[in-house]
């Protein structure tokens, strides 16, 4: 199982290939995903990396982390576990 790293101030032009690129060169690098927004298209600015090990996880947080990216200073850490949301409720309507 690999260890995902959370990538914060990425250029708003980065896509899912340029940040696996950026990170290859650091250990073997399982996935790599831009979030985009989902209502606009555009990138929110930030993704996930997924390293194959701890170790490799560790160099790339090491030499990428502060590092200028496309004109940004990233932001490269261990991500943190997704915590669970609540689902969504809607409001009800205006009946009048």
């Amino acid at each position: 199982m690999g260890i995902k790293l959370y990538v914060g101030n990425l250029p708003f032009s980065t896509t899912d290939e340029d940040l696996h690129n950026h990170f290859s060169s650091h250990g073997n690098v399982v996935s790599a995903k831009v979030i985009m927004d989902r209502y606009t298209g555009r990138s929110r600015g930030f993704g996930f990396v997924e390293m194959a090990s701890p170790d490799e996880a560790q160099a790339a947080i090491t030499a990428l982390h502060e590092t200028d990216l496309g004109g940004r200073i990233l932001v490269v850490n261990e991500a943190r576990p997704q915590e669970e949301r609540r689902p969504y409720a809607r409001r009800p309507t205006n009946p009048n």
